[in-house]
């Protein structure tokens, strides 16, 4: 059997990843963020280095996935404010350098939508959180690597974990909001 018939398998009529553990893969991978900024702009931002790891089961609906994501290696674009955000007044990088994703179940699906129920923990705070994740396709690399695609959103209230900081303005509301919408797009390599 070749590589690239092993690689996937018929679920529902999607061609999904072979069971097995993946890897979010590094170079094909972006751990976004939109921030409302004095309540008339948004603010895109980053965080460069993360890490995954997708268990896909031998019942698709079975499947988990840990992340582990760099706190100082947020980027918004300008230093002042990367600087802010990893100090005490946000994320407090040095006390606590990692934000932390891991999957409690999937919820339901709809064709290539999966709602992933997890638990995010930012500066020691555990939440519940929902990620809507569409799966984007599977297949093999032109290096025989199996691999698959997706994307996935959600909105979270930062205040939540203690991300409180802010400023109020003279026109009224603040300078940050408190709703974040988090936007992610990946890769994931299957291990050898």
């Amino acid at each position: 059997m070749t590589e690239s018939v092993a690689s996937t398998r018929a679920f529902e009529g999607l061609q999904i990843p072979a069971a097995g553990t993946y890897d979010l893969d590094a170079a094909h991978k972006r751990v976004g963020f939109v921030a409302r900024h004095l309540m008339v702009s948004k603010v895109r931002g980053q965080f460069a280095e993360a890490s995954a790891v997708i268990t896909i089961a031998e019942d698709p609906l079975q499947s988990s996935v840990t992340a582990s994501i760099n706190a100082a290696s947020i980027e918004t674009g300008q230093v002042d404010r990367d600087n802010h955000l990893r100090s005490g007044d946000f994320f407090e990088s040095e006390k606590y350098p990692t934000l932390e994703f891991r999957s409690t179940g999937i919820k339901s699906h709809a064709g290539a939508e999966f709602v992933l129920d997890g638990e995010l923990t930012i500066k020691g705070v555990t939440k519940p959180v929902e990620l809507v994740v569409e799966f984007e396709g599977a297949g093999t690399s032109p290096y025989g690597q199996s691999v698959f695609g997706f994307s996935a959103h959600t909105e979270i209230d930062r205040e939540d974990w203690g991300l409180t900081w802010n400023m109020a303005l003279e026109s009224g509301g603040v300078m940050v909001s408190k709703k974040i919408k988090i936007e992610i797009e990946g890769e994931a390599v299957r291990r050898a």
